[in-house]
């Protein structure tokens, strides 16, 4: 009690004072109107202490959501020097400071070069604000007044937070929540991990307050414009502990208390102390499609599969092998992705992948699987991209008493492949315009028209394949950093890959409005944002995802920062949507980090090729 009073006493003698309030140190924007100047008799209660800080609260709030009650004091020495511990009373001056490690991030205001005026009192109170109850909930849909309702908008990188300095709202905008409990000690109720630690412990959580695009492993799917701004990372717990390595997609945690800051382009949480796993989500694996080939052309079975950087060494190839025969149940055909050359990384003249994709055929056989036939067209050599060396590209898989190549006339590393009449292809298989610069340090389509086996091997109908693996996100900035909308990595290349890829496509309609087209892989991009859509709007074909019933929210094949997202698709053109079937299979974003096999879930579809 006679602290209390005392707190009162040092309220009433300060709010007639000339001093400046955290309230009013931090502003209702990002930036501090008191940027650079120097301030003193700043009072607050020690709410937490780090390795090169503390943090405080202030005793005389100002009721504006908008504006953060706490501040990190910057001084490695500050505390111990002081003799200074959570839940001292204290006045200090010091510098008002924006600091930032890039450029790339948002600033955190700070009070840096402290020094000690007062120790008011000692052993007052400390109370975590637990958000969603002593603050709103965090918003669901936008991150930034600057994105125009849309965060993935082209262009990009039109507008600067720095510059800007919007006036915060924090019941509208993601970033604004946070930044307006910048340097608070907050606690997240009944946290769920969604997402996988990255290599320092950090992990993404949300807690119990309002969540859009729930997965049914509880993680959050982004769909469209919505990339989930609701959610926390939970970075270096305070008291020098280490967060579990071994946390999966949808674990429950226990309740988590620390300070909300902000770091390496991103909102964060700094525990108190590590995070601790409650219970995790069960079955621990997914279950095999249900999608099982017919053995006709009424009922094939195409897989896709990005497999990650695959060499003839690769430690994870047998993984590989099996998902394919377990998991994927052996499809008729399988579009591959990231098939590296002969001797993988090694960075010389090899360029041929035939001893990467008859290894990976020979384990296939050897576990029970079918006897693959394989197709592909080797790259100029380290003109693809990907790992120096590794000259990935993609490649099929296929069952050779099943389906074969439709006058099959392989094209070269440099030959661009066309639609003759018929439609058939100039080269089978054979890329698509594989000297434009859209493709610069990427892979090209592989492009491939096939024919169904039938009973004494005669013909029983003609598809078309176009595999991709289109342009990186290199290059990305982050969805919470200072560029705004972000910058979307190597987007302007995957717009050119999409529209060349689509028109290629479109050429085979001209031919045959009915034709059979597939297109699958590693598209590097989402279906809402603008290569896919110019993609969709070019050629004609259809999201499988769509055509197939597959809620949005488990439409994901990939886990990045805060988001289940999609990056992987399969496009079908208006003959093939009748009956169509398809499925990902969450192998590889449901385990933990040391049981993934590639960091792309595989995906299978049924499709009637002949009717």
């Amino acid at each position: 009690m006679a602290t209390l009073v005392r707190l009162v006493g040092l309220a009433a003698s300060v709010a007639v004072s000339t001093a400046l309030t955290i309230a009013e140190i931090n502003g209702n924007k990002f930036l501090s109107p008191y940027n650079g100047q120097t301030v003193a008799n700043v009072t607050g209660i020690v709410t937490a202490k780090g390795p090169d800080g503390i943090w405080i609260r202030s005793t005389q709030p100002d009721r504006d959501a908008r504006t953060s009650e706490s501040l990190y004091v910057f001084g490695a020495k500050f505390a111990t020097a002081n003799n200074i511990t959570v839940g001292d009373a204290i006045s200090v001056g010091g510098k008002v400071s924006e600091y930032r490690s890039s450029k790339a991030y948002v600033y955190l205001t700070e009070l840096a070069s402290p020094t000690l005026e007062e120790k008011l009192s000692s052993g007052n109170q400390v109370k975590a604000l637990v958000i969603g109850k002593d603050t709103t909930d965090p918003p669901t849909q936008q991150f930034s007044s600057l994105d125009g309702g849309d965060v993935f908008a082209v262009p990009n990188n039109v507008s600067l937070i720095s510059v800007a300095n919007p006036v915060l709202q924090p019941k509208k905008y993601g970033m604004d929540f946070w930044e307006s409990l910048s340097g608070e000690l907050v606690t997240v109720r009944k946290p769920t991990a969604i997402n996988k630690p990255n290599n320092f412990g950090d992990t993404w959580v949300i807690g119990d307050w309002k969540v859009t695009g729930r997965n049914g492993r509880d993680g959050l799917t982004q769909d469209g414009k919505d990339a989930n701004p609701e959610t926390i990372i939970i970075g270096s717990p305070l008291d020098g502990t280490s967060n579990p390595s071994t946390t999966k997609l949808g674990d429950s945690l226990e309740e988590i208390t620390g300070i909300v800051t902000q770091a390496f382009g991103f909102y964060r949480i700094l525990p108190t102390t590590a995070l601790k796993v409650k219970k995790s989500q069960n079955p621990a694996l997914p279950s095999a499609t249900k999608l099982q080939s017919d053995g006709q052309c009424s009922g094939l079975t195409f897989g896709a599969y990005n497999v990650e950087n695959l060499s003839p060494n690769s430690t994870h190839l047998p993984a590989i092998a099996a998902h394919i025969v377990d998991y994927l149940r052996s499809p008729d055909l399988v579009f591959l992705q990231e098939v590296q050359d002969d001797n993988g990384p090694i960075n010389d003249a090899v360029v041929s992948a035939n001893l990467t994709l008859s290894t990976l055929a020979a384990a296939i056989a050897s576990i029970g699987g079918p006897q693959y036939a394989f197709t592909d067209v080797d790259p100029v050599d380290d003109k693809d991209g990907g790992a120096p060396g590794g000259n990935i590209r993609t490649a099929y898989f296929y069952k050779p008493s099943l389906i074969r190549l439709f006058k099959p006339n392989a094209g070269g590393s440099l030959d661009a492949n066309a639609v003759l009449p018929g439609p058939s292809l100039k080269f089978n298989p054979g890329r698509i315009d594989p000297t434009n610069e859209a493709w610069t340090a990427s892979r090209k389509p592989l492009v491939a028209q096939w024919e169904v086996l039938g009973k004494k091997g005669k013909s029983e109908g003609v598809f078309f394949t176009v595999n991709v693996h289109f342009g990186s996100k290199g290059g990305s900035s982050s969805i919470q950093g200072d560029v705004r909308p972000p910058v979307n990595g190597g987007v302007e290349d995957r717009q050119a890959q999409a529209e060349l890829t689509a028109n290629f496509i479109k050429s085979i309609f001209a031919q045959d409005k009915h034709a059979r087209v597939i297109t699958a892989g590693d598209f590097n991009e989402f279906i809402s944002v603008a290569p896919l859509q110019t993609f969709v709007d070019i050629s004609g074909l259809n999201d499988l995802d769509a055509v197939a019933g597959i809620k949005p929210s488990e439409r994901y094949t990939y886990l990045f920062d805060m988001q289940a997202q999609q990056l992987d698709h399969m496009f079908v053109s208006d003959s093939l949507k009748k009956k169509a079937k398809y499925e990902h299979v969450h192998i590889n974003t449901w385990v933990d980090k040391a049981a993934q096999i590639s960091d792309h879930d595989p995906s299978v579809a049924k499709l009637d090729v002949c009717s």
